[in-house]
């Protein structure tokens, strides 16, 4: 699985991706190619417990916000 949260204006690129072997999420920082195009990965957890300020954890949230709003079933976590 994989869903673009954002894009920068100068091309900077974060993503949010499952691993299909172990289920594992995280997001995926794509540098643009003039700063190099490093690419870096952060666990979900460490993602959503850092900064909340920039754009991109904005974008999480806000996409978090909308799975709660849209109201639909989804698989059973054991929270009720």
């Amino acid at each position: 699985m994989s869903l673009e949260l954002y894009t920068s204006s100068n091309g900077d690129r974060w993503l949010l991706l499952r691993d299909p072997t172990d289920g594992r999420s995280f997001v995926r920082h794509e540098a643009n190619p003039s700063s190099g195009g490093h690419v870096t990965d952060t666990a979900l957890a460490a993602f959503l417990a850092a900064d909340r300020g920039g754009p991109e954890h904005q974008a999480l949230w806000m996409w978090i916000g909308g799975l709660v709003e849209s109201g639909e079933p989804t698989q059973k976590t054991g929270l009720a």
